[in-house]
């Protein structure tokens, strides 16, 4: 964003939305062991993916504790969660104590309570956001948006859209993300 922002010293801000999308949508509605999903999605070598990802983690200050997660979630709720913190304007705040409460402190997201916790520390409030949990208040909103998005191409996390026209998939450095911002600007203009 700093070096878009150079750029466009007068341009509007980007807005930022985290979109729904499930890497495993056929996941049980309460998760799973995640070990036995580790096992199943790398085999023998899971543990050194997550390995090397630690690794790379602590190179950036970020101290993943894969050994902590011990439920793989449905993420239907924690998508259900972006939704609402986006409507308080809370979205970037709520994703980063979502990833912080699941990669570091090992929550189990399948757990409302726990949910409604994280919701609290993101700013939102824990009652209302529990009875919100406990509804089915824009389960079927996020749904669509997952078919959606693998109706327009996405496979994976990350993947970036900017402007409604350019797709970005997988992490990327920031020069290959302000290209593509640049592109889907010009392509606005046409």
């Amino acid at each position: 964003m700093n070096r878009y922002r150079e750029r466009h010293p007068d341009g509007p801000e980007p807005a930022v939305r985290w979109l729904p999308y499930q890497l495993n949508p056929d996941m049980p509605d309460n998760g799973m062991a995640r070990a036995d999903y580790v096992m199943r999605k790398f085999g023998a070598r899971g543990g050194s993916v997550y390995s090397r990802v630690a690794l790379a983690g602590k190179q950036v200050g970020i101290d993943f504790a894969f050994d902590s997660i011990k439920v793989q979630p449905n993420t239907v709720d924690t998508h259900r969660l972006m939704r609402l913190a986006e409507k308080a304007g809370r979205q970037d705040g709520m994703a980063e104590e979502l990833f912080r409460a699941y990669f570091i402190e090992g929550v189990n997201l399948n757990d409302k309570d726990a949910l409604a916790d994280v919701a609290a520390r993101a700013g939102l409030d824990r009652d209302a956001t529990r009875d919100y949990l406990s509804s089915d208040e824009d389960r079927a909103l996020i749904a669509q948006a997952d078919v959606d998005a693998r109706v327009a191409g996405v496979s994976g996390v990350p993947f970036f859209i900017f402007n409604n026209r350019i797709g970005v998939s997988g992490a990327q450095d920031a020069a290959v993300l302000l290209d593509a911002m640049e592109q889907s600007l010009q392509a606005s203009d046409k």
